[in-house]
């Protein structure tokens, strides 16, 4: 694993078996997006914001001219310099940690699900030379790591990660607006949720980032449970942002709930493809690494 030095730096939302299945998956946004061709080829922009960063090994397909042939020379290994701004994306992770991504209280939290996912695609990102950044919000931006494509960047996200916890109430499509107007130079949004809020804001807040176009990944995580309501007994319901409690027999209200549920995932997958989002569904009982290694398969495929 390129970018992690040692087994004390491993996070937990990382795990090396994990990485292991992404070392040969790429990616690709299906949108040129403010000269760049993502995943593809290195900016046509040549010669600007040329900050050193950092040393990498040469790699086939590299241009020669970025060969620092006196380090060649001490160590008869091939190296190239990299630069802040040589990247072939920009993206943003914009992981929702309000606080019904708390739940559940007894097993993976959507939250943990969603930073695992968030870990992994930013390791897949960096390893590619791609610029990665990190937000975090509930009902406002809470946390922002701007983005970068070095290899220190991956540290700092696992750390911030690591110490993230469900916060406040939930209200998606404020924070969305508030992102898009915040996010400068066009490039790929990650949008990690539960997207608990009414469907036509939240819309309106993912139109926002296509307005101003970025190409938009939707990732939408659930717990089974919010779509089977599979209890056998009764059971008795908080909500987590109020403390609010009801006590139900769920066998009562299984089949119309299932109902609604499935609506409301209908009415979010139809709006995103109407508007060129790309929806994926995520339910927290299909191990991550195996819905991402798949999800990025597809998109392989499609070009």
């Amino acid at each position: 694993m390129p970018y992690l030095r040692d087994k004390s730096q491993v996070s937990r939302y990382l795990d090396p078996a994990v990485v292991g299945k992404l070392e040969n998956l790429e990616l690709k946004a299906r949108l040129i997006v403010e000269g760049y061709i993502a995943g593809l080829h290195r900016s046509p922009y040549h010669g600007f914001s040329v900050e050193f960063a950092e040393y990498r090994p040469y790699m086939q397909g590299d241009n020669i001219k970025a060969v620092d042939w006196k380090v060649y020379a001490k160590t008869d290994r091939t190296y190239v310099k990299v630069f802040e701004e040589e990247t072939n994306l920009i993206a943003n992770l914009l992981l929702d940690k309000s606080g019904s991504m708390g739940f559940p209280v007894d097993g993976t939290t959507k939250l943990e699900y969603g930073s695992m996912l968030a870990a992994s695609l930013a390791y897949l990102m960096i390893r590619q030379q791609d610029a990665v950044g990190l937000w975090l919000f509930d009902d406002e931006v809470r946390a922002r790591i701007p983005h970068r494509s070095v290899r220190k960047q991956m540290f700092q996200i696992l750390q911030t990660l690591e110490g993230t916890a469900s916060g406040a109430k939930t209200s998606v499509s404020p924070a969305l607006h508030d992102l898009a107007e915040r996010m400068g130079r066009r490039g790929l949004v990650v949008l990690i949720s539960d997207l608990m809020d009414d469907p036509e804001k939240v819309l309106m807040g993912l139109k926002h980032f296509r307005h101003r176009r970025h190409e938009v990944i939707v990732f939408h995580v659930l717990d089974p449970r919010e779509m089977d309501v599979d209890y056998k007994d009764e059971v008795e319901f908080e909500d987590m942002e109020t403390g609010e409690k009801l006590r139900v027999e769920p066998a009562f209200l299984r089949e119309q709930f299932k109902k609604d549920v499935r609506a409301w995932i209908d009415a979010l997958e139809r709006g995103c493809r109407n508007h060129h989002i790309d929806y994926h569904l995520l339910r927290t009982d299909t191990p991550f690494d195996r819905a991402l290694t798949a999800y990025l398969g597809k998109r392989a495929r499609m070009g």
